[in-house]
């Protein structure tokens, strides 16, 4: 399998090696030419930095866009490989356990299926549509055909799964293929929980994101559920061009950071989302006790911008595209994860460290 990946690898580096897209993966500007002069006006040089300059908004873009899509590459190579693997290993425990009862493996999966897979009944038929009703905006007597062979493919993947499940405990199956991981820093950004946590949470959040609200709130129980045991990292990830609010809210709660008050503002921000206009941040500063000349300073100069685009490439780098997109030692989730998932990959990771 690795021979198979190895050009589009090669190709793929050598695109993202060159200049500018090199530059874009740093991070870094081309500082000893900057000044260079590109054309000139009536004798007036206009230089690359000027160039720069005016094309900011676009070239962050585009640095953003080839952090993503390395980041995509990666995972995209890690899916194949993993589902590869899956069915290598499934071939292998079919072909086993049908060479011990002496018959064809295909035999074999009839037989189980058979067994274990029985034909709808009408009390799941009629379940299925009314919860369903909606959607399928159709007479049940219309869709009864597809609801059966949906129903009865269902039932078939569900007991072909828990067979192999039985098969792989019954052959001893290890697998040590280790889960995608994407470093991501998580050192000088608001945390809570301890620096020496054997697991770290870092998360990537939009102040005018709901699913990010949401979020937050399930991320507290983590927090509760396992104490010193983990740290929360939160890094932001303004999706400005859905959210026109979110800049300037991260650059508040970054500038609540710098007097100590980073979480209340977090909260607060969260807790009132529909209120995120610039006085409305200002307002948010007063209700907290900031220094609010300190604080409205800050706002005003967007001093704290230059963090945000960290955090911002920072995310893309590890493959973030929407929010909230959370790494637990570096294993990505997506979207508004319940406790239960998010406890699940807590509990491996504390696993791996006895």
């Amino acid at each position: 399998m690795r021979f198979l990946f190895r050009a589009p690898i090669i190709a793929f580096l050598i695109l993202v090696g060159s200049w500018p897209v090199s530059q874009a993966l740093s991070g870094q500007k081309r500082s000893s030419s900057s000044a260079k002069g590109l054309a000139s006006v009536d004798g007036a040089t206009i230089t690359e930095q000027q160039a720069r300059a005016t094309a900011a908004a676009e070239l962050d873009a585009l640095e953003l866009k080839i952090l993503k899509s390395k980041a995509t590459f990666s995972r995209n190579e890690h899916e194949i490989l993993e589902k590869a693997l899956a069915k290598i290993i499934e071939e292998k425990l079919l072909q086993a356990e049908a060479s011990k009862r002496g018959i064809s493996t295909e035999e074999l999966l009839a037989r189980e299926l058979k067994q274990n897979a029985q034909e709808p009944t009408t009390a799941e038929i009629d379940a299925f549509y009314e919860s369903n009703k909606q959607r399928i905006n159709k007479p049940k007597e219309e869709v009864a055909a597809q609801i059966i062979g949906y129903l009865k493919q269902r039932k078939e993947s569900t007991a072909r799964q828990a067979f192999l499940k039985k098969l792989e405990k019954e052959h001893g199956v290890v697998r040590t293929f280790p889960p995608l991981r994407f470093e991501v820093d998580a050192a000088s950004r608001p945390s809570l929980g301890p620096r020496s946590a054997p697991v770290t949470l870092v998360l990537f959040s939009d102040f005018q994101c709901p699913y990010c609200k949401t979020l937050s709130s399930t991320l507290k129980e983590i927090s509760k559920r396992y104490g010193n045991k983990v740290r929360l990292v939160f890094r932001q990830f303004p999706l400005t061009s859905i959210h026109r609010f979110a800049q300037k809210a991260a650059e508040a709660s970054l500038c609540a950071a710098d007097q100590g008050r980073f979480w209340e503002m977090h909260d607060l921000l969260f807790q009132t989302q529909s209120n995120l206009k610039e006085e409305d941040l200002k307002d948010k500063g007063k209700k907290l006790g900031l220094d609010s000349a300190a604080f409205n300073s800050c706002l005003d100069s967007a001093h704290r911008s230059g963090l945000v685009r960290e955090d911002l490439r920072a995310g893309a780098s590890a493959g973030t595209e929407g929010t909230p997109a959370l790494y637990i030692n570096g294993r990505f989730l997506s979207g508004s994860r319940s406790v239960e998932e998010i406890a699940a990959v807590v509990d491996e990771e504390l696993a791996t460290k006895r």
